[in-house]
């Protein structure tokens, strides 16, 4: 009986073997190589083995190692600051082989999807941030946190109550705020911030102790918007966030609110409200005063005929100015169907309902007789 002839490489069996023996070429093609041969494109496990500002090599397991090419100085003072020799990295192939032999990679994937795992995980705690306003933009602030998270900051999530209003929101470029991070779209690479929901529900409840619904208090307007004013409310120590929703600054229809307020101005208001959520007291200005519905209104009742002129067609019926700065609405269906008005046409009217609750009266034309299809 032949003996087997062992080496570190292959087996030669003996002819009672039931295998044929195997030839040099097969054998050498059946044996995997032990390094990667990379495709560009290709997303590759790796190590850090070189970390400095010039020059990262990762190994990938391939015939050389790969090297990081990065132009963008932002993301390489990101992988200086944020990794270390020996962290184990995704990266992605540029160029499977340079001039020089190695192989050209990127990690930005691998920076990008651990920045939005650390953003959704900032998101679901509510974890306060220290981030630094970089600049003051139409309708809020651009901001970035020391881990390379940077967003928008809305002015309706901004906190007015230690800052310079007088100067609006280019008195807090460069300044460092607390804030969380609101909401967070990887899709559309957008991040909100909060600065006034970065304080606790239980901060918040403390804070507002000392305040009552319907309690008169005179504000300082912090920053006016198409849809509301923001103030500072005084408290026992310092001051809290206020608004004013438009609809709550007059009885009558604002037109032009930004002629109307300024930032710096005083303004008594009473309380309504506190808005858990966006950590801000409501007030209403228009609650110091009665509502002039009630006093206009006062001399009119149901079944009562009244002069009215055509002020506005609309799709849902036409408004008539009644005099006294008071206007009736006539619903669609009750515009007969066979006439047809036109803007300062004077109809006669008769009053069908008063609704104190929301402000409005409503109205048919006086008909000498009931047209077909007139409900």
């Amino acid at each position: 009986m032949a003996k087997k002839v062992q080496s570190s490489e292959f087996r030669v069996q003996s002819s009672k073997s039931n295998k044929k023996p195997q030839s040099m070429a097969q054998l050498l093609a059946s044996r995997k190589p032990s390094f990667v041969t990379p495709h560009k494109g290709d997303i590759i496990e790796g190590k850090i083995t070189k970390l400095t500002s010039g020059e990262v090599l990762v190994d990938i397991n391939a015939k050389a190692e790969a090297v990081v090419l990065e132009k963008d100085k932002k993301i390489l003072r990101n992988i200086l600051s944020s990794l270390s020799v020996g962290d184990k990295v995704n990266v992605q192939i540029l160029n499977p082989e340079s001039e020089m032999g190695n192989p050209v990679v990127s990690l930005r994937g691998f920076l990008n999807n651990r920045l939005w795992a650390k953003v959704t995980e900032l998101k679901e705690k509510r974890e306060v941030l220290d981030v630094v306003v970089n600049e003051a933009i139409k309708g809020g602030l651009l901001v970035s946190a020391e881990n390379g998270i940077s967003g928008f900051l809305p002015g309706s999530q901004v906190s007015f109550a230690s800052s310079n209003f007088e100067e609006g929101f280019s008195s807090m470029v460069g300044s460092h705020i607390k804030a969380i991070i609101l909401e967070a779209d990887r899709a559309t690479n957008k991040i909100i911030f909060s600065q006034s929901q970065s304080v606790t529900t239980g901060d918040f409840r403390q804070t507002i102790k000392g305040l009552k619904i319907g309690e008169k208090i005179t504000t300082t307007i912090t920053n006016v918007t198409p849809y509301g004013l923001f103030v500072s409310v005084p408290i026992e120590r310092g001051a809290i966030d206020g608004f004013i929703h438009i609809s709550e600054i007059s009885w009558d229809k604002i037109t032009d609110i930004f002629s109307m307020y300024k930032t710096g101005d005083l303004i008594e208001g009473e309380i309504i409200g506190f808005d858990q959520n966006g950590r801000r007291v409501n007030l209403s200005v228009k609650k110091l005063e009665k509502d002039p519905f009630e006093e206009k209104t006062k001399n009119l009742s149901v079944d009562q005929k009244i002069a009215g002129i055509v002020k506005e067609i609309t799709s849902g019926g036409i408004v008539f100015d009644i005099g006294n700065g008071m206007e009736a609405l006539m619903r669609k269906g009750k515009t007969p169907l066979t006439v047809s008005y036109k803007p300062e046409d004077k109809i006669d009217l008769v009053i069908i309902e008063i609704d104190s609750k929301k402000r409005r009266i409503l109205a048919s034309p006086v008909l000498k007789e009931k047209p077909i299809g007139y409900r």
